[in-house]
């Protein structure tokens, strides 16, 4: 699982910073979550293949967050693509995309699917037999919403010194491999457990972008290997949390605690600090395992 960072800051695009969007490689899957302006030009500066986007996910309507998309799916048109490209967002997104081919007579054409999204509990919004994801309800100011990926439990493994002690055929390795015991020719029946171990851990990355402090998504997002949450004030603007519906470092980390997640990664910081360590400083004194991020970053888990 890798996540590549575009943008991670509020607010207005600047010269060295960008507003939010985020690359998820997740199971072979690319995601792109989130699409401020800048989008684009990040993912070529990143090496990602436009091509391998297949699904994007929008948190909320607000600028900083989605004013990229309508410059993305316009170049996809440029480039000649013919995959069907899913968005997934809050509703009022068709309108507005469409919109906006509609008067600039620029109409796709590749196959362009919305999945609009308003209902104010957690659903899942895409699923296959490798990652299924679902919405995290967020608290802001307009109708807005995180996403949980989650890989499935993958085949069990081979214990191949066991499987060729019985001198089982290969044809029956998918079968064993999928949990099912062994009859042999004499009619004995040897336990899938004695044949296979468990598959590896499977991982999970909780987005939670704009929104106030609130412990209702703790639930969801419960173990999670990986969170990403807002932060955009430090504990001295702490007081503008609750009327612009954002959180501060401290929030976040104590959210990252309550939720027992083994990494917490901190962004969408207001561009009134210069200094983004501080937001790691503060978020440490609540819990330890917290990473900032830039853009350009990426981790690796």
């Amino acid at each position: 699982m890798k996540l590549t960072i575009l943008g991670c800051y509020s607010a207005t695009p600047r010269t060295f910073t960008n507003p939010t969007s985020q690359v998820l490689d997740i199971n072979n899957h690319i995601f792109l979550i989130d699409c401020g302006e800048g989008t684009q030009v990040e993912l070529r500066r990143n090496k990602i293949k436009f091509s391998r986007i297949k699904h994007i996910f929008i948190s909320h309507l607000h600028g900083d967050h989605f004013f990229g998309l309508i410059g993305l799916v316009s170049t996809f048109r440029l480039l000649k693509r013919d995959t069907p490209l899913h968005i997934h967002g809050p509703k009022g997104i068709k309108e507005i995309i469409t919109l906006q081919l509609k008067l600039s007579n620029s109409w796709t054409d590749f196959p362009l699917r919305f999945h609009e999204l308003d209902n104010p509990e957690s659903e899942i919004v895409f699923e296959d037999e490798k990652v299924v994801v679902r919405t995290i309800p967020l608290q802001h100011r307009v109708y807005c919403n995180g996403f949980l990926f989650q890989e499935k439990e993958g085949d069990r493994v081979l214990l191949i010194d066991k499987v060729s002690g019985y001198n089982i055929h290969t044809a029956y390795y998918r079968s064993i491999k999928k949990g099912n015991d062994v009859v042999l020719d004499d009619g004995t029946v040897i336990s899938n457990k004695e044949l296979t171990k468990s598959p590896k851990a499977t991982k999970s990355y909780a987005y939670c972008s704009d929104t106030k402090y609130d412990e209702a998504k703790i639930s969801l997002i419960k173990n999670a290997t990986v969170l990403y949450h807002e932060s955009t004030f430090l504990e001295s603007h702490k007081h503008l949390c609750a009327k612009t519906g954002h959180s501060s470092a401290i929030e976040a980390a104590t959210i990252a605690k309550k939720a027992n997640v083994k990494k917490l990664i901190l962004g969408h910081y207001s561009t009134r600090y210069e200094n983004i360590e501080l937001f790691k400083e503060e978020a440490k004194t609540v819990f330890d395992q917290v990473e900032i991020a830039d853009d350009g970053d990426f981790f690796e888990f």
